[in-house]
């Protein structure tokens, strides 16, 4: 029974270390055509079930100064440029304020249109209402892939990957652990490379990163404190 629990222990650690490598790609890359997706039926009259929520919003916070064609091919475009960016993983800063902005619209029929999302029996949401509610989970989602994608942030476990060979013998020194943060610095992939190939999880490689940046913001401030040149 013990050696049964083992293995299932090493299966969900294999798995795990998998999803933290390549979910939130996954969840970027579906997020994406989900956007793109809606965006291409916009351009279609008629087609998008959105359709004529998505004017009536607009209408209400443009204040009526655009027009419904215009509105409806301006989200249309919007969408279709963040699934392109977040499928193809470019133009991410751009992006995620785009997404952040167009959020903005998805969820403020909840506001804006309170008694047409909410007009079922018993104040039950319509489809409509059903419609704009599930984008909640899409809110989520874009706060995930902005934190984990944006500006090369990543998931990490703080473990070692169940086939990584941990190399026995002297811990690494200082000055080792130093090479290692300068070399993989800046790049998320070279990271997760060395942390592998040196038998060191990717978290203590980051909480090494951590001390010898704040190291070193001390050891500046101090020389700078030692070699100021005083005012006569």
């Amino acid at each position: 029974m013990r050696s049964m629990h083992r293995r299932i222990l090493h299966v969900e650690n294999v798995i795990h270390h998998k999803l933290v490598a390549h979910s939130v790609t996954v969840l970027r890359i579906a997020v994406g055509a989900v956007f793109l997706g809606f965006g291409v039926l916009k351009f279609f009259p008629g087609v998008s079930p959105a359709e004529n929520l998505t004017q009536a919003t607009t209408h209400l916070l443009t204040f009526g100064l655009v027009s419904d064609g215009v509105s409806i091919v301006a989200i249309a475009t919007l969408e279709c440029f963040i699934g392109i960016s977040l499928i193809a993983g470019r133009w991410m800063r751009a992006a995620i304020w785009l997404l952040a902005i167009q959020f903005v619209g998805i969820l403020s029929p909840l506001v804006l249109l309170p008694e047409r999302l909410f007009a079922g029996p018993s104040g039950a949401p319509t489809l409509e209402g059903q419609y704009v509610l599930k984008d909640v989970i899409l809110v989520a989602a874009g706060m995930v892939i902005a934190a984990v994608t944006f500006r090369g942030g990543r998931l990490v476990r703080g473990d070692l990957p169940p086939s990584s060979a941990i190399r026995a013998g002297v811990p690494l020194a200082g000055e080792q652990k130093l090479r290692l943060v300068l070399e993989g610095d800046g790049d998320p992939l070279r990271f997760a490379e060395l942390a592998e190939r040196h038998g060191i999880s990717e978290a203590q490689l980051h909480d090494w990163r951590e001390v010898a940046r704040a190291s070193a913001a001390r050891a500046l401030a101090e020389h700078d404190a030692r070699t100021e040149v005083p005012v006569r």
